[in-house]
């Protein structure tokens, strides 16, 4: 009989909220917002971004912040489910990114250019850089290693790979999340859509005016309880089900009726084995730009009803693109974990075209079950369960 209940036993998490998750549970309390001009990178914008501060320095590798962020989530993961040398164990890796996954070298472009050739130092940096693959030789462990890029609803279907690994029997532990740096290519990508709030995003808001980026890593240790209980590790988190379809409705905007998140929502609630109103809340994808959160404010009042309690934690983070996944994973877990959810951070105002507004206080949760979504350029929706307390 192939084992079918996955615990959540580590996580780990980096972002401008916190380079630890303690840090990131203090930011959410104070509803502080860590953002300001980007520092990384040369730009005339002046867009407000959500750096990452402080890297450690035995992290730092020249050109590959994607992976130096990702080590940082995983290492926390691991110490988290009590996993120290984890070599020659069936352990897969699934991690997804945007960034890490462009050959994303300005310098490379501009010499090639204007020289007609450039050194290959970025291609063989790039070819190198693979995220799964890096750790999983890093860790020698023998799983499984895949490295998602699939927008920014990576990080929740790296997730979900894993969750499948570990119920088909691929594994016996899995690493799962994602992760992204700050970038000029995004930076100026997003500008030119015209979605960047020149201000602090507003998730959800009336008066949204866009989205603010971020960078960071989210990822999660996902065990058979079987593995769990050899370990002598516990842990209530479960990750319950897994959800994705794609609407092929636009390249950037999500469908108006929101019939491919309804599809995701529905197939993890379904492997979830629960109902729409056995859900506590739901940690929104909720970028503050106007068709992601109109369309997904309606979804979610459609599917779970107008007293749904619902954040968005981009507020704090700012959108992290291939990371954002991994992170609202993390922060949903905890939510479940500690018992509140803090107030979705940029919020004031309902906008009446939107029939859910989102909490805006450090707020109580109970139930057992909680839900994170991604919505994704290309058409892309994800959705996780996770639950506490639940399936021992």
């Amino acid at each position: 009989m192939v084992e079918t209940s996955v615990r959540i036993t580590g996580m780990g998490a980096i972002s401008a909220a916190g380079n630890t998750i303690p840090e990131t549970l203090a930011t959410f309390e104070r509803e502080q917002r860590n953002a300001g001009p980007v520092t990384r990178f040369p730009t005339k914008l002046n867009y407000p971004v959500f750096e990452v501060k402080n890297l450690p320095s035995r992290y730092y590798l020249e050109g590959q912040r994607t992976l130096s962020l990702a080590l940082i989530a995983v290492d926390q993961a691991l110490a988290e489910a009590g996993l120290g040398d984890v070599s020659g164990l069936r352990i897969g890796v699934c991690m997804g990114t945007t960034v890490a996954s462009q050959l994303n070298d300005l310098q490379f472009y501009t010499s090639y250019r204007e020289c007609k050739e450039a050194p290959m130092i970025a291609v063989d940096r790039f070819l190198k850089g693979n995220l799964a693959e890096v750790i999983s030789r890093k860790l020698k462990v023998r799983g499984p290693a895949l490295t998602v890029v699939n927008a920014c609803s990576s990080g929740t279907d790296a997730i979900g790979v894993a969750l499948s690994w570990l119920k088909s029997g691929l594994c016996d532990i899995a690493l799962a999340g994602g992760a992204d740096e700050l970038n000029h290519v995004p930076y100026c990508g997003f500008g030119s859509l015209g979605i960047v709030n020149p201000g602090l995003c507003a998730p959800f808001d009336r008066d949204r005016k866009g989205l603010n980026l971020g960078e960071g890593a989210g990822v999660v240790v996902l065990e058979k309880m079987t593995s769990a209980r050899k370990r002598g590790r516990s842990s209530k988190l479960v990750l319950l089900g897994y959800g994705s379809s794609s609407d092929a409705y636009h390249l950037t905007a999500p469908s108006p009726d929101g019939v491919g998140l309804k599809a995701s929502l529905r197939t993890a609630l379904d492997e979830a084995g629960i109902k729409p109103e056995e859900v506590g809340f739901v940690n929104a994808h909720g970028t503050g730009t106007n068709d992601n959160d109109l369309v997904e404010g309606n979804t979610l009042a459609g599917m779970f009803g107008k007293d749904l309690k619902m954040l968005s934690t981009k507020g704090y983070t700012g959108h992290t693109l291939g990371a954002a996944g991994g992170l609202e994973a993390v922060f949903t877990a905890l939510g479940l974990r500690e018992g509140w959810i803090p107030a979705s951070a940029g919020f004031s105002n309902q906008d009446a075209a939107i029939a859910l507004a989102p909490v805006r206080e450090k707020t109580k949760v109970g139930g057992y079950y909680a839900i994170s979504t991604s919505l994704a350029f290309g058409g892309n929706n994800a959705a996780l369960v996770i639950g506490r307390g639940v399936r021992e």
